[in-house]
């Protein structure tokens, strides 16, 4: 900070300069991959381990960026990011009306049912940067759907549709289902976890529809699909 090598919890001042220091392994990580981009948007695959926030500061260092929507650092796959503001605006508006369809994959311990539609309800405790979920009608009612693609022994593949999109409500959700998503250090089973040496969670973003209408009109009914697969 202002040149001088620092240790945690240093308080900023206005006109700081901070300055952070990457490895050539850390440099040479990719972060994301492109699937669409026009003068309105640009649809990416983000990587496990990269943080939405330093995506959304790469691409507003080439053109303007406005940031829409987040994803766990630790889940991959795609995120939307607008370049106009007529184009973030009707993306926000999409997002917050429900216009945008959200579909997962999550690779679950447990043993899921062909089909579920869930419904529970989800607090938020700050304090511990978690969420509960229960049946009792507390905090915000939250809905996951879920179809198995695929049972892999211990494992199964889930695609799972978001109607409702809370803070960690697919995590939290499939773990108080009995389906805790394989990784997941937040949520998940801890000694299977360690067992396979998982310590990310598996969730891919796998595929978004957008509904905006306005200023994306055009792009009404198009979906976009991720090139990865877990």
């Amino acid at each position: 900070m202002n040149g001088v090598k620092v240790g945690e919890d240093c308080t900023l001042r206005p006109h700081d300069e901070v300055a952070y220091y990457l490895t050539p392994a850390q440099e040479a990580k990719k972060v994301f991959s492109p699937v669409f981009s026009d003068e309105n948007v640009t649809v990416l695959d983000k990587e496990s381990g990269v943080s939405a926030e330093a995506i959304f500061s790469a691409l507003k260092e080439e053109r303007e960026t406005y940031f829409i929507h987040r994803l766990d650092r630790n889940t991959e796959g795609l995120m939307i990011f607008g370049h106009t503001m007529s184009a973030s605006e009707a993306l926000l508006s999409a997002f917050r009306e429900k216009k945008v369809e959200k579909i997962y994959h999550a690779l679950v311990f447990g043993d899921p049912a062909p089909h579920a539609r869930l419904v529970a309800y989800l607090e938020k405790d700050a304090a511990s940067s978690r969420v509960r979920v229960n049946n009792l009608g507390r905090g915000e009612r939250i809905v996951t759907e879920y179809d198995l693609l695929e049972r892999r022994g211990e494992l199964s593949l889930l695609k799972v549709t978001l109607h409702t999109g809370k803070t960690h409500q697919i995590r939290a959700h499939l773990a108080f289902a009995g389906l805790p998503v394989a990784g997941d250090q937040k949520y998940g089973d801890f000694q299977k976890n360690r067992a396979l040496h998982m310590t990310r969670q598996r969730l891919l973003s796998k595929q978004l529809t957008l509904h905006a209408g306005g200023a994306l009109a055009y792009l009404d009914g198009k979906s976009f699909v991720s090139q990865k697969n877990l």
